[in-house]
């Protein structure tokens, strides 16, 4: 591309010699102008402007005049290709969008300047200025210019108002004060004995409040400081330098260049340049004799300059962190003054030696840098470094060399390294130590001074700490191989906290309970099969055991823990509590009680009595049948109960007594009554959702805090109009999933479900976590799926299409995605339309921490992948590009995954570029998972994939997950979708078939129905898809989204009814394996909805129906319909020789209407062969399986856990498909046998078959 040619500048009024230039208004909130493209015009530049004339924005921030070397589109192409777009028209296509703006823009003419940096640059104009106190008559109104600049006004003389002299009034701890005598007119004041003023007025409002807003913030400062950041500098503003009071600049992120000579600040002692990209150092600095802190991060910068050039004497801060140094100069070492100097993220191999004469340095700052061994020989020579960071290098062991000891060092980090083994006795006095991260098998460490230890996520099997740490408070040694606790533990007296979870501990030491210090013990996830017996005098305050082999608590635990406030023992195998008090006092103050996925009953909830004051209670997924009213009320400080996945039929009516209760989940039981919860004035969330209401009336007036009601799942249920307008009020349908606001008041997960995706035989499923954003979640549930329609029409390559969608929805982010981000996994079912006998493709990507696992054969298969630091690979790419990654491993602080959607102004070191996996569906696949962050950060893949396994319903599985993450510790909002499947045994079809495409996955639209009924001559329909060549699917899809303060649960118990192995009822029949007669049909269930997001119940049934449609099989957020697809070339003579009953039935899809002549039979659908209703609140048909995404096949073995079982296969003549080209004949033949055809289909359905009308919103 060529250099657009300049139009002829238009003329513009002559400028004042020092009068600033006004900004430009621009029509974004942000200061970007809007149009097509990354090309912008603004004010034409001169007609000899180069290409460096034209400036570059970045990802909405600054923006910077491109070099004369570099070339737009050029830069243009870098920048996408960074992103990950690989062919060259797809770069240039992405280049001429316009949404590519908010990533790269390019302007012709005058770089653009936001109106918020603008003004914190300067403000300037003519007004109207009166000097002294504005009552003298000797003062008077003279046209002056004025300019604030810096911490000053400055205000042009009378005599020279547009040239000469210039009056420097300082603002700093002055006034700003409105004149209300004059029409926008401000006074501005100085401070001190000989305060001067001054009056200006100004021409409009708008003038006047930024004047206003910018100076009260100069003037409100205790100290002389200046932020010019990111406001796109190239150079400093002339008219600062009249602020000589300044002692703070910062000038990070602009475009600076070194320039030697020139003003400077005579008390400047603190300079920020970081982010300037100088890529050299600034010799200008050495003119601030009173500078004490220096930045210079970030810059590119490959040597520091001698001392006789940096020369600063004062100089006690320096800052080098991300650039490119090897060394160091030795001349530091007369910058007697200099206690802190950072190194880390450059590109150092060993130490430099300039440190050990900087006696005044206490800290060596070189995380991020290139050792790869530890020269103990080295740190010995600096005998005043006490604190040494060396984390996220490459160091794989410590060289002694004959060293003794480290005495002066007190605190060692060598985190995310690569340690086997570390002997750390020779740091005697060390205080804190960090190590987690390594491949440690051994550790070693000097017991004498020792405060805290950090050894997780290593591979412990042997800690040595000599002699026992006395001072010890703080120990966390979790996710290592550990058998035993080390016995020195137990002699730690001032020992606080320890974390020995996810280890191979099988049992505690009695004495440690007997640590009259220790407050918080953490041991879960261990293989604990008993806590010692006899417990007396325990100070313990938090308690978690969790995921144990625990069959019971200690007897007295409950009543010597005095100070126990949370207790955790979920993932056991308790089948009682203990008790809190042996009369009718208690000294209980436990607070929170987690006990769920036990095998309680109804005998422990007595003992819940004898802690008044619980306020968190979770006992999901349990045995219990009833909770007694009479203990509930005692209750009363309760706040939060989770009973969900139990047996329960009624929730007592005296939770009234619980006044503070704000949430109430109690999912997945037999609940028939609905609770008098809405009189609750706290509530805030109540899941009564996959129980057996059949009835609920809500309160004229909600309560006000009410947030979320989920009713899905409950087929019986009949909501009064009156209600259903009621319901339809802000805070209840505006979900459309299982949701709760939790601690952060807000949800920050969104789910997506595309059924009939692109109007195919495909289907999109996905997750969207923003961590602690609401915005970016959401945007991707808007807009990923169109974007993904759309790169499919550009390539068949799942890796392509799949990796251009990420990307492309990084430009979708608009504006929201320069500063905000989100993690997002998805998941896309297809089939290839060209190869009808071809099998089914699960494509799953994913970036940030949203992960997918598939479950094959009853085991996890990991279809996602995480980029963290602790990849080696992006830990490399990271530090390529200089990013500083802090100490709680995020880039920047801002984010801990290196690939995620968003966060456009981390580029290039955080990229929207996904994990990409595609795997071919096999009879062995059951189901898979799709989880936000806080899902698998709780649960492993081994235990998700145990805990759904069994349960038959998705919406139930997708609820247990998150309601299990829950109770396992989650803070975080929560979203899971499972989709489950059934794939035949074979991908290829016998049959003599058309070419026509194989049918859907039962992903049908959510306003398609699924019909089977009787049809007359005159309307008969077509099948949806005739072809026999692929499998027949159907899916079924839940989402469950949480937050951190309401939990949700699902029954696992197996349907009572299953499919017979042996499928004998059509065992003679012959027909091709793919294509059989299908009775478990083909079926979708919408993501589940908040309460009342229609007119319709959750079954597909009008709210006033009383009975299911016959031939539906629904439990409100699931439906099962009973479909018949099979295949086979249909000839025109077989037509004519066809049997009437084998004519009568097929499929229609229809738009949720009633065809003419096609009559309901809804009578006797509740009884006889029909079924009969779960303990969850879903109906079952008797011998049927509950396949989800179901391929026809031969009759395989039932899965282990009562999962699916193929279809029988009956004859091919019993039923077939009308090709289109036949219709019109078939219909006349029809017509003559109409009658008869009705009356035996009439009595052939009511003696052998099911109902034959099914009718769903799906």
């Amino acid at each position: 591309w060529e250099r657009p040619r300049h139009r002829p500048a238009a003329p513009r009024s002559p400028r004042r010699p020092h009068e600033a230039p006004a900004p430009a208004p621009h029509p974004g909130d942000d200061g970007i102008p809007t149009g097509a493209s990354g090309w912008e015009h603004l004010p034409p530049a001169p007609p000899n402007a180069k290409y460096y004339a034209f400036p570059a924005r970045l990802h909405g921030e600054t923006s910077r005049r491109l070099e004369a070397h570099e070339k737009p589109l050029q830069l243009q192409n870098d920048y996408l290709s960074q992103l990950g777009f690989r062919d060259l028209w797809r770069l240039q296509e992405e280049g001429m969008d316009a949404e590519t703006g908010c990533l790269i823009r390019f302007y012709a003419g005058e770089r653009p300047h936001s109106i918020g940096s603008s003004e914190r640059i300067q403000l300037s104009g003519m007004y109207n200025v009166r000097k002294g106190k504005i009552h003298l008559p000797v003062n008077r109104w003279t046209r002056r210019q004025a300019i604030l600049c810096g911490t000053c006004l400055i205000v042009s003389s009378v005599k020279e108002s547009q040239t000469g002299k210039m009056h420097v009034l300082p603002l700093i701890g002055g006034k700003v004060e409105e004149v209300k005598k004059h029409q926008h007119c401000l006074a501005f004041s100085s401070s001190g004995p000989q305060s001067q003023t001054y009056y200006i007025c100004f021409d409009n409002f708008t003038e006047y409040l930024r004047w206003l807003r910018q100076a009260s913030k100069v003037a409100s400062q205790r100290i002389s400081s200046v932020d010019l950041s990111c406001c796109s500098l190239e150079h400093l503003p002339a008219n600062l330098f009249y602020s000589q009071d300044l002692t703070h600049l910062n000038l990070k992120q602009n475009f600076l260049r070194p320039r030697p000579g020139g003003r400077t600040f005579t008390k400047l002692k603190s300079l920020n340049l970081s982010n300037n990209n100088l890529g050299e150092f600034p010799v200008a600095v050495c003119g601030l004799p009173t500078l004490a802190e220096l930045n210079v991060s970030c810059n590119g910068l490959r040597r520091v300059p001698p001392l006789r050039v940096v020369g600063n004497a004062l100089l006690q801060t320096f800052l080098l962190d991300g650039n490119l140094l090897q060394s160091l100069p030795d001349e530091l070492e007369r910058m007697h003054q200099l206690g802190y100097v950072s190194l880390s993220f450059n590109e150092f191999t060993d130490i430099p030696g300039v440190l050990e004469k900087l006696t005044a340095m206490d800290k060596l700052c070189m995380s991020g840098n290139c050792l790869d061994t530890l020269d103990l020989q080295g740190l010995k020579r600096m005998p005043h470094i006490k604190h040494v960071d060396l984390r996220l290098n490459s160091i794989q062991r410590l060289v002694a060399d004959e060293t003794d000891f480290l005495p002066h060092v007190t605190q060692l980090d060598v985190r995310d390294n690569k340690l086997g083994e570390l002997d750390a006795t020779v740091f005697s006095n060390v205080e804190v130590l960090h190590c987690e991260r390594n491949q440690l098998v051994t550790l070693k460490i000097s017991g004498y001074f020792l405060k805290a230890l950090y050894a997780s996520s290593n591979e412990l099997v042997h800690l040595d700490v000599y002699p026992v740490p006395n001072y010890l408070a703080y120990m966390d040694i979790s996710r290592n191989h550990l058998e035993t606790l080390p016995e020195w533990v137990c002699d730690s007296r001032k020992l606080e906290v320890l974390d020995v979870g996810h280890n191979q501990i099988r049992e505690l030491p009695t004495r440690l309970f007997y640590n009259s210090s220790l407050r918080k013990l953490l041991a879960g996830h261990n293989l604990l099969g008993r806590l010692p017996d006899r417990l007396e005098r325990m100070q313990v305050e938090v308690l978690d055991v969790q995921h144990n082999q625990l069959l019971e608590l200690p007897s007295n635990l409950l009543l010597k823990a005095d100070s126990l406030r949370f207790l955790n023992a979920s993932a056991n195998k308790l089948e009682m509590l203990p008790p809190a008090t042996l009369s009718e006092e208690t000294h209980s103050i436990l607070q929170e009680l987690y006990l769920t996925n036990n095998n309680l009953t109804d005998k422990c909830v007595p003992l819940l009595t004898g802690h008044p004051h619980l306020k968190i209670l979770h006992m999901a997924y349990n045995r219990l049948q009833s909770f007694p009213a009479s203990k509930m009320a005692k209750l009363e400080e309760l706040e939060e109960i989770d009973i969900s996945g139990n047996k329960l039929k009624a929730i007592p009516t005296t939770i009234m007594n619980c006044r503070r209760m704000h949430t109430v989940m109690a999912h997945s039981n037999c609940i028939e009554v609905f609770p008098e919860v809405m009189q609750l004035p706290e509530i805030k969330c109540v899941d009564l959702s996959c129980n057996e209401l059949s009835e609920i009336t809500l309160p004229e007036n909600l309560p006000p805090k009410l947030q979320e009601l989920d009713l899905t799942g409950n087929p019986r249920l009949a909501l009064d109009h009156k209600s259903l307008e009621l319901g339809q009020t802000p805070d209840i349908n505006t979900h459309g999933y299982t949701e709760a606001s939790g601690v952060k008041n807000k949800l920050c997960v969104a789910a997506l479900s595309a059924n009939n995706f692109c109007d195919n035989r495909e289907a999109l499923y996905g997750v969207f976590d923003g961590d602690r954003n609401v915005e970016v979640p959401y945007l991707l549930q808007c807009t990923m799926s169109d974007v993904l329609a759309e790169e499919l029409q550009r390539t068949k390559n799942e890796e392509e299409y799949m990796i251009n969608t990420f990307i492309v929805m990084q430009r979708k982010l608009g504006t929201a995605g320069q500063k905000l981000g989100g993690s997002a996994v998805l998941c896309h079912i297809k089939h290839d339309p060209m190869d009808p006998g071809g099998c089914f493709t699960l494509t799953s990507a994913n970036v940030g921490k949203c992960q997918t696992i598939l479950c094959r054969n009853g085991k996890p298969l990991p279809l996602s992948r995480c980029y963290v630091m602790s990849c080696e690979e992006e830990l490399k790419r990271i530090k390529q590009h200089k990013a500083i990654i802090t100490e709680d491993g995020k880039v920047n602080g801002v984010t801990d995954s290196t690939r995620i959607l968003g966060y456009t102004f981390l580029h290039p070191s955080v990229v929207p570029r996904p994990h990409v996996q595609s795997i071919t569906l096999t009879p062995q696949d059951e189901f898979f998972i799709l989880g936000s962050k806080g899902l698998w950060e709780s649960l492993s893949m081994e235990e998700a994939v145990e805990a759904v396994r069994n349960v038959p319903d998705a919406l139930a599985a997708a609820k247990k997950l998150c309601t299990l993450a829950q109770s396992y510790g989650c803070n975080d909002s929560l979203s899971a979708v499972v989709v489950q499947l059934n794939v035949s045994e074979e991908s290829c079809c016998c049959c003599e078939l058309a070419g026509v495409p194989p049918p859907s996955p039962g992903i049908f639209a959510p306003s398609v129905s699924v019909v089977i009924k009787e049809r007359p001559a005159e309307a008969l329909a077509m099948p949806s898809s005739s072809s026999g060549v692929a499998s027949e699917i159907s899916s079924e899809i839940s989402t469950s989204e949480m937050s951190s303060e309401v939990g949700s649960t699902a029954s696992d118990e197996p349907p009572p009814g299953t499919l017979s192995e042996s499928g004998a009822a059509y065992a003679g029949e012959p027909r091709c394996s793919l294509h059989p007669v299908c009775l478990s049909g083909s079926f979708q269930r919408q993501l589940s909805s908040a309460t009342f997001s229609s007119a319709f119940s959750d079954n597909g049934l009008d709210s006033d129906d009383e009975e299911p449609i016959e031939g539906v099989f629904s439990n409100g957020s699931r439906v099962e319909v009973e479909v018949d697809i099979h295949c086979g070339r249909a000839k025109e003579k077989q037509l004519l020789q066809a049997p009437p009953e084998a004519s009568d039935e097929g499929i229609v899809i229809s738009a949720n209407e009633e065809e003419p002549g096609a009559p309901r039979r809804a009578e006797g659908s509740a009884t006889g062969t029909m079924g009969r209703r779960r303990g969850n609140g879903s109906v079952a048909p008797h011998e049927r399986s509950h396949n989800l995404i179901e391929v026809a096949a031969d009759a395989p073995l039932r899965k282990t856990g009562g999962y699916f079982a193929a279809p029988a296969q009956p004859d091919p003549d019993d039923q077939f498909i009308i090709p289109p080209e036949l219709e019109e004949e078939v219909k006349e033949i029809m017509k003559q046998h109409q009658e008869q055809q009705q009356q035996q289909q009439q009595r052939q359905y009511q003696v052998e078959h099911v109902a034959d009308y099914y009718d769903t919103p799906l």
